[in-house]
């Protein structure tokens, strides 16, 4: 069954993005209006209560085009491309980034059903096709406008929408256990070590540059816009790193006829470290538990290695990095003029102090973190083959033949 495609922008009222509050001179608050971000869409739903910056209602009225509506869908235009969300009808008022494009569909279309075709193949391989090329992907509102979408009768969009949310609901939960082992690892971090920034424990602090053999820069060549395949170089995107876990697939092939650095190469045990980002999303850092050869950091990548006498375990530095308190005390330190985006240096990092408990805690601390881990490789493993059979549903219901 063939059904007629349309122009996104033709089915949509409204198609717009969000902005950083402090590009516009206002601040973030401890409460008020849910502020969203691309880690707050994830799995087809929109969660305002998770990871969830809030702005007051003078700065959710100011960022008045970025007002979010229940029912909205919700898509990532930058960094990572092409996640959606619908925003729950029970929803409170919301505003975003401008990482977030905010689609609001007229009667044509059951949003539901666009928030799947958004995630299909066939619509991601179009996102990344009109993306910026480059380190960090971009999407913009124009590109977002003309992407091409099957449109079934409403009939069937609604019958579509059903049986891949019930699929969807299988996916959920796996995502929904890994979350779990996540905020897990933060518990037992917290248990042992208490909030780090904080410090109830009294633990000696040291400046990070004395604790570490160099800060390493990465670096960005033009490369080719796919992956690296079998024995290619390739260098390491932002979405390696920016979830705090490390994602090996996110990168780019070097060309053939550009020597690659092998002092850059990305080994087991290096921590990567976001120095240069959206003010959200800047000083992500991964632990890097094992990798396949022949990827380079980029140049908005820093590497840490421990220096040998530095009584310090890499699993311990990771989760005090990450934990919520220190990395926003790390943000604070991203500097840039107005409306350059929030870079972090090695000089401000190399003063940073590092709460260092005894190394048997670290140790007691590290193996527990490394028996969630393995719980996750498993869970990651069962959500992978889902994702495979998903995708081939999905195949079948944008042709038709479901």
């Amino acid at each position: 069954m063939s059904w007629p495609s349309s122009r996104l922008a033709d089915l949509c009222d409204v198609i717009t993005k969000g902005t950083t509050p402090t590009t516009l001179g206002f601040d973030f608050s401890d409460k008020g209006i849910p502020f969203l971000r691309v880690q707050n869409i994830e799995g087809g739903s929109v969660n305002y209560e998770r990871d969830t910056l809030f702005i007051d209602e003078r700065t959710h009225q100011a960022l008045e085009r970025s007002q979010i509506r229940p029912g909205d869908v919700l898509v990532s235009i930058a960094g990572t491309i092409g996640r959606a969300g619908v925003v729950p009808q029970n929803a409170p008022p919301l505003n975003c980034n401008q990482a977030i494009a905010i689609v609001r569909t007229d009667g044509s279309v059951f949003r539901p059903f666009l928030r799947h075709w958004l995630e299909s193949p066939a619509a991601q391989m179009e996102m990344r096709g009109a993306t910026v090329t480059g380190t960090i992907s971009n999407l913009s509102l124009t590109e977002v406008g003309n992407l091409r979408v099957t449109v079934p009768p409403v009939e069937d969009q609604r019958r579509l929408a059903a049986i891949l949310d019930q699929t969807e609901a299988l996916r959920a939960k796996r995502r929904a256990a890994l979350a779990q082992l996540r905020t897990l690892e933060q518990a037992f971090f917290f248990d042992l070590f208490g909030d780090p920034v904080a410090n109830p424990m009294g633990w000696t602090r040291v400046p990070f540059g004395e604790l570490l053999t160099k800060i390493d820069s990465g670096w960005s060549p033009t490369c080719l816009d796919r992956p690296v395949a079998d024995d290619e170089w390739g260098v390491l995107k932002l979405g390696a790193v920016t979830w705090c876990e490390y994602n090996a697939d996110e990168n780019k092939a070097l060309p053939p006829n550009v020597a690659p650095d092998p002092e850059l190469e990305v080994k087991p045990g290096d921590l990567l470290f976001t120095r240069k980002s959206t003010y959200e999303l800047v000083a992500a850092c991964a632990l890097v538990r094992a990798t396949p050869p022949r990827l380079m950091m980029s140049d908005l990548i820093f590497r840490f290695r421990l220096r040998p006498d530095a009584n310090l375990d890499a699993c311990f530095l990771h989760q005090l990095l990450i934990y919520p308190t220190k990395r926003r005390e790390i943000q604070k330190l991203a500097g840039g003029s107005a409306g350059s985006m929030p870079n972090i240096s090695k000089a401000r990092l190399e003063v940073l102090p590092i709460e260092v408990p005894p190394h048997s805690i670290q140790k007691d601390f590290a193996s527990r973190v490394t028996a969630a881990e393995k719980l996750k490789t498993s869970y990651r493993a069962s959500l992978g083959e889902m994702d495979t059979l998903f995708a081939a549903l999905q195949h079948r219901a944008f042709r038709g033949e479901l």
